[in-house]
């Protein structure tokens, strides 16, 4: 993926808001050529980018006629699921910040098949290192010797609210640091969808996403979100405790998740996915 001279966002919200703000912060070149965002959400949309020089549409096919080098994704799981493939087949790199839906198997299955056509595309679906430090570690590891990586995310009890996990921290479970959760990366992502992108991050520059281990912990300590990762193998062992604030603008993702797609960008800091390895 070389550096792109223009670029079109799916996704209009607090992400795309804060990456935009990047890129003029860094005096950055590339251009944006265009947004997507829902119907339901395109009044709102182009009324809070009314100032800037690209515009909001709610169809796939006017964005891509603008004619961008490269389209990120920082929508959610829903819209990567509902665009990639159409972003692929028209010949262009996408960067995914909605890792956790390659998690969904029938995802990745379309995902594989269309890479398994006669003639694919070379566009790939590349991933940000999002919030996590040390992506680059854990990408080298896995081709030496890495034999085990488990990712714990740690929040403070009322941060679990809405979550499945609400109804097991009552009581004194709620006052005390309790895991209520232990499975795999994919598993986690089924059963805490909104936890699941650091955690399929994480699996997918490792050992994958039912070989990583997942463990999801309430502690009424904590101030804020940490996740640690612990990966052991031939090559030695990793151990990373990352603190990452949530965005002011967005409480449901890092205050550094926009700064990662904008190095992505500049640097090509990022990651290819690949479907047969998922």
């Amino acid at each position: 993926m070389g550096r792109p001279a223009s670029v079109a966002l799916i996704g209009c919200g607090a992400i795309a808001d804060e990456f935009v703000r990047c890129l003029d912060a860094l005096d950055e070149s590339a251009r944006i050529l265009g947004a997507l965002e829902t119907p339901e959400q395109l009044a709102a949309a182009r009324a809070r980018t009314a100032g800037r020089l690209f515009p909001v549409t709610d169809s796939l096919d006017e964005l891509l006629a603008t004619g961008p080098d490269l389209v990120i994704e920082c929508a959610g799981q829903g819209a990567l699921k509902a665009y990639a493939s159409r972003v692929l087949a028209a010949g262009l790199h996408c960067i995914a910040a909605s890792s956790g839906a390659f998690a969904d198997p029938d995802f990745a299955a379309q995902l594989a098949a269309q890479a398994g056509q006669a003639a694919p595309t070379p566009a790939r679906l590349w991933i940000p290192s999002g919030a996590i430090a040390g992506v680059d570690g854990l990408l080298a590891a896995r081709t030496a010797g890495m034999q085990a990586v488990t990712y714990t995310s740690g929040k403070p009890p009322h941060a679990w609210d809405g979550t499945p996990a609400e109804s097991l921290l009552q009581g004194e479970a709620r006052k005390r640091r309790t895991a209520f959760f232990e499975g795999s990366a994919r598993e986690a992502a089924r059963d805490y969808p909104q936890n699941a992108n650091v955690g399929a991050t994480i699996a997918l520059a490792s050992l994958g996403l039912d070989r990583t281990r997942v463990r999801l912990v309430s502690d009424p300590a904590l101030e804020g979100p940490l996740g640690t990762i612990d990966a052991s193998g031939a090559f030695g062992v990793f151990h990373f405790d990352i603190l990452a604030y949530a965005s002011p603008t967005n409480p449901k993702t890092s205050a550094i998740t926009a700064h990662s797609i904008a190095l992505a960008l500049r640097q090509g800091y990022c990651f290819a996915y690949e479907p047969q390895a998922a």
